[in-house]
Parts: structure tokens; sequence; C-alpha cells
């Protein structure tokens, strides 16, 4: 036999393995191959092809880069080639790859495909869109087209478009797990948590390993209130963060999690698959030498939104002569007061929604921040891949998520020593900056209406007792709720006012309610409403009623501000103590819990107590402009003071280290 026949006989011996998908063997096969026919392109792109299904990415690249040295109009190679550069997150390789390919041959679906998936991954969703469009001309059925436009019009928000592309895409292909996923994203934006939820379902028994689609499952069932096999649920996912596997996203985590190295561990299984670290950091080791620092904040919740709410007066009281402020809005404009507010009282104001990470992450270098502050971290809306490019030189995690980002790019994460106790560090990827009396800076300006709504135009008795939640229905879980039906149960008349997100969840709470014995009408919900009518309206409660794992942030200093008693459990994670920071700030440590027992034994006190209660209303009354927690100047001031130690390391040459600054005398002393 012949040499040529011998590399053919192992030649073909390589294909009949690949067809029953023995790759190492047919590995095997195209080396020996090679051996004596090294130039042979087929033998080439097939050993690619083995060593790619093996999860040998990097060697199938190298393959299929020796094929294109060989044959540089290669089809199958150029495919392979950015088909492992989409695996290696070299999104702008497979541009390229993808961009020499259409130019030998435009006619090839799958390259518009892979060339549109890489221009969504960095954010050029309209090239990326008329990618998918060119690749579906081509290939009326190609569902994973569908797939990946669905994707970049959920990027885009263009919830009802996403839902078209996906159910084409299952059209073509009904078993395409990715596909259900991405619809049952796309019906959750649109508020279709039940729809939602069959299509988790869908996704989770045809690919069980799914990443996020058992978190995403859950997420969307708690929006609802529906606590079918919560438990058993909520422990799985528990099991597979414990066990690094993907499963949910770092902020669903936190709602159902009562563990800071379990957090630790989502965060950073959630970061190093979405939002790794740039290749080359945008920042490269300057220190910048400026009149006043420069300071720069990122959020897409610089509007009317919680987070802005708390955080325009900090923006209106930074001391101007010693920083320089700018804010940058990755959201929308919704022409609101708070949004002029805050476009008024910084230095520079850019509104980002529609320039990329990578454009917003150069304009912070060419700036030359130096603290480059996250205000969303994981939340929903974030843009953690600005931070991914270190744009400056101490990026910052504040205020808008509760808990460690897990990013090697975050230096610094603001707190208190009631949130992250020295002892738990460690389960934290930032250095704390720890702030005296709250880390959660408030606006006193707040206004809160004069002519507040009626306990009758509420649906509230006029005379009973009136416990209230205003969280979203996401943070009721069973636990929570066992107990606030168990205080019901022991205070005669008394009823519970609660937010209603949507219909169904109310529907649901309240079969919950009569699940344990309680009439359901004792459940009584209030629609959204204007920020200053909604402040008024909790003067008609007599308690609020915080939850657990997940506390009230600025839901309680909602309540607080207006005059409302918070009673809260104090938990084991950072947005389980959030509640006991705001109580100890304004001089309430009464209205802290530990255990169960003794929540709902206060809870019940303070409504057959009216002296005690009123007691403590007058306390907070008294409180609400004496304490430090709605002093804004002081917050300020403490935050400011947290920036020049980052900024005077930085200065040193030192890295970031844990700090505490030190409490600053009231300005009203």
């Amino acid at each position: 036999m012949t040499d040529q026949d011998r590399a053919r006989e192992l030649f073909f011996g390589g294909l009949a393995c690949l067809e029953k998908r023995d790759f190492r063997n047919a590995e095997t096969a195209f080396l020996e191959t090679l051996k004596l026919a090294p130039r042979s392109v087929p033998t080439l792109n097939n050993l690619a092809i083995a060593q790619y299904e093996q999860g040998r990415v990097a060697d199938a690249a190298a393959t299929a880069t020796r094929v294109l040295e060989i044959d540089p109009r290669s089809i199958d190679a150029y495919l392979m080639l950015s088909s492992c550069q989409k695996e290696q997150q070299r999104y702008d390789d497979v541009i390229k790859s993808c961009q020499a390919l259409i130019a030998i041959e435009p006619t090839i679906a799958e390259a518009h495909c892979n060339l549109g998936y890489a221009l969504n991954k960095v954010e050029r969703y309209q090239g990326a869109i008329a990618s998918f469009d060119r690749a579906i001309a081509l290939n009326p059925q190609f569902a994973d087209a569908y797939l990946n436009r669905g994707n970049a019009l959920n990027s885009l928000k263009r919830f009802d478009e996403a839902f078209a592309a996906y159910d084409r895409a299952l059209a073509f292909n009904p078993n395409l797990a990715e596909a259900w996923l991405g619809r049952g994203t796309a019906l959750t934006q649109l508020k279709r948590y039940e729809e939602a939820s069959v299509a988790y379902d869908k996704a989770l028994a045809l690919k069980p390993a799914l990443p996020d689609v058992e978190g995403e499952r859950l997420n969307s069932k708690m929006q609802v209130c529906d606590w079918t096999n919560f438990a058993t649920e909520r422990e799985h996912v528990v099991a597979l963060v414990r066990d690094n596997k993907p499963s949910i996203g770092a902020f669903q985590f936190l709602c159902i999690s009562s563990s800071p190295e379990d957090e630790l561990k989502c965060a950073r299984l959630w970061t190093s698959r979405n939002m790794p670290a740039s290749g080359q950091s945008f920042w490269r080791g300057e220190i910048y030498k400026h009149d006043r620092i420069r300071v720069a904040y990122v959020s897409s919740d610089l509007r009317q939104h919680a987070i802005g709410y708390l955080v325009v007066g900090m923006f209106e009281l930074h001391d101007k002569s010693l920083f320089e402020i700018s804010a940058i809005s990755i959201g929308s404009d919704d022409g609101s007061e708070t949004r002029s507010r805050i476009e008024r009282s910084v230095d520079t104001f850019v509104d980002a929604a529609t320039l990329s990470d990578r454009d917003v992450a150069l304009w912070i270098k060419e700036k030359e921040i130096d603290l480059l502050i996250d205000v969303n971290g994981l939340t929903g809306g974030s843009r953690t891949a600005i931070f991914a490019h270190r744009p400056a030189p101490i990026q910052v995690n504040y205020l808008g998520y509760p808990g460690t980002m897990g990013a090697s790019y975050m230096d610094y994460l603001i707190g208190d020593e009631i949130l992250v106790p020295q002892a738990e560090r460690q389960y934290y990827d930032e250095k704390i900056a720890c702030l005296p009396n709250c880390y959660q800076v408030n606006d006193r300006k707040r206004v809160v209406s004069e002519s507040g709504p009626t306990r009758a135009a509420m649906n509230l008795p006029e005379t009973e007792f009136v416990f209230c939640c205003f969280n979203n229905n996401f943070k009721i879980l069973p636990d929570i709720f066992d107990s606030w039906m168990a205080i019901l149960g022991q205070v005669e008349g008394s009823v519970l006012w609660l937010l209603e997100d949507n219909a169904r969840a109310a529907e649901n709470l309240r079969k919950e309610a009569a699940a344990r014995g309680v009439d359901p009408k004792r459940i009584v919900f209030a629609k959204r409403m204007p920020l200053a009518d909604h402040l008024a309206r909790h003067r008609l409660a007599d308690l609020f009623l915080d939850t657990l794992p997940y506390n009230a942030h600025t839901t309680a200093s909602d309540a607080l501000w207006t005059g409302l008693p918070v009673l809260t459990r104090t938990g084991e994670t950072f947005a389980g103590r959030v509640a006991t920071s705001l109580l100890n700030a304004i001089g309430l440590p009464e209205l802290v819990t530990r255990r169960r027992e003794d929540y709902e034994r206060l809870a019940i006190e303070l409504a057959r107590q009216p002296d005690k209660l009123a007691s403590i209303k007058e306390k907070l009354a008294r409180n609400r402009l004496t304490t430090a927690l709605f002093d804004t100047q002081l917050s300020t001031r403490h935050i400011e003071s947290a920036y020049r130690a980052m900024y005077e390391r930085y200065q040193a040459g030192l890295p970031p280290d844990h700090l505490r600054v030190l409490p600053r005398v009231r300005f009203d002393d």
C-alpha cells in the first residue's frame, strides 16, 4: 500500500469516527493522516472539528489558522476560526474573520450569523440585526439566526419584536432551548410572567444544564408570588451555585440567599461568564494630576427611580471646590424633575444611553477620571462592561447593588460596619470603604404631598391597625409571609397593605393568606402612584413590616421619611442588613430583631399597645431631622472622605485597601 493509499484509508477512517461522534479516535486518525500528507486541507479542517468537539477550542483555532496559511480562501477554515473566536469571546477577531469570509463568498448564511453574533456582543446592535436579516434572507429557515436576532432585540429593549423572533426560531427548531430561554426573558420584560415560566420550563426540559434557566424560572414565579415547589427549587439553585454551576443571575440570587459566601461564588460565576475583564486595560497605571479629584458616576437610574431619589441631593451637595463631578447616564431620560436636578448639579452630564460600552470607557479614559462609581452593580440596566475595560484607576461599587460584584476590576465597595462586619470581608472581592452611621445617602428635599388620600380611598379600615410593606412583590417569600399571617392572626381586625406589582401576584397572595387561615380580604393592595402621593399615603399605615432575606432599602427610607416606623429582621447578608443600618442611623435600634419569634412578638406588641407605638413614632419624628440618616450634607462629606482616602492611596502608588471613615460632627450641632 502506498503512502497515498494509506493516507486515504486513515482519512476516511477519521470521517467514520466523526460520524459516530468518536472525536478522540477521529483526531488520532487525522493526525496519522497528516504525517503522510501534512498539507491536506480536508484533513486539517476535519481535525479542527474533532478538536473543537472535544472542547479544545484553542487547538481547533490553531488548526484552522494553519489551513488558512495553506489555503487563504478556505471557507471551512474561516467558519471554524470564527466559531472558536466566539467561544474565546474574541469578538473583534470574529468580526474580522467573518468579514474576510464574506468577501470571499457572500452567500454563506452562517458567516453572516456569526458576524451578527459578534456585532451584538460589542453592542453594534443595528449592524447585528442587519447581519441576521442577511443570514435569514439566504436561509429563511435558519433558526439560530432568528434566535440571535431576538437576543439583539432584547438588548435594544424591543421586547415585542424579540418575542416574535424567538417564535420564528422555534417554528423551525422547536427543540432550540436557547430560544425558549430568550422567549422567557422577553416575556418577563413584558411582565407576562406566567407565560415566561412555561417557556423556562420548556428550556429546562430540553437542556437542563443551560446557564441561568433555573434562576430565571424561579424569578418569574417569584414575581407573581407563585411558591409552588419554592423551597425545593431554591435549594437546588443554591446547590448549583455552591457547585460553581451558572444557574442564576447574581442580583436574582441576592433575593433568595442567606449566605455572603454563596453570593460571592454566584457573583464571580456571573461576572466571569458575562462581563470578564477586558484583555487590555484602558488605564495603564498613570497617576493623574488635577486641581480637583475627578469623580464620575455611571447609572441607568439617574431619573425618577429609587436610586435617583437617593443620590440627587448628594450630587447637589458635593464640594465642587475639591471634586469635579460627572454623571454618565446609561438609561433613558424620563424628563422628570429628578433628572433635571441631577443634570443641573454636576459639572458634566453625559447621556450615554446610545453609546457602546467601549465608547463610554474611552470617554472616561480621555477625561482622566480618577474615581469611577458604579451605581448599578449587577442590577437590571447595568453596563458592567464599561468597568471591565478598566478605564479609571479607582473603580467603586456603591449603592445600587447590595453585595460584591465578584469582579477583579472593581476596587472598592462602600458599606458600613453593620452591612459588612470585619469578619466577613473575606466574602467580598472589593476592599470595603466603611462609612460611619449608614452607607445610604438620602435626599433631604423629598416632597411629601400635603393632602394625602384617606383610608377609605385606599380601601383600608378606618379604625383597625394597618400593617404595610411596599417592597416589590418578588421580595415576599413564604417564610416572611408566614410571619405576617401569624401576626394578623393575633391582631384582630388588622390588615396588611401591600404594593401591587401585578394582578396575579395579588391573587396568589390572597390564596396564600386563605391557606394559612386568614381572610383574604385582610390583604389590601396599593396601586403605584406618583412619588409625592405615594409618600403621603404612608401616613395611613401604622407599622411597616420588612422582608427577608432582601430587606427594604429605599422603601425603608421612604417610610421613615414620612414618619412610619419600620420593623425589621437582621439577615446574614448585605441585602438583609440594610434596614438595620437605616434604623440604627436614625436612632431606632429597638425596631431591629434577629429571630423570627422576636419579629412577630414585637409586631403584635406594637399593635396591641398604642402608647408604646406612639412613643416610637414621637421618637422617630424627633430624630428624623436631628440624626444622621437624613442629613444629606453629612452623608456626602463622609462619602467624599472615603473618595479622598482612596485617591490618596492611588496617588502614593499604593494598592486598594480596606478603609474606615471617621465620623464628622453633625452640621446642625
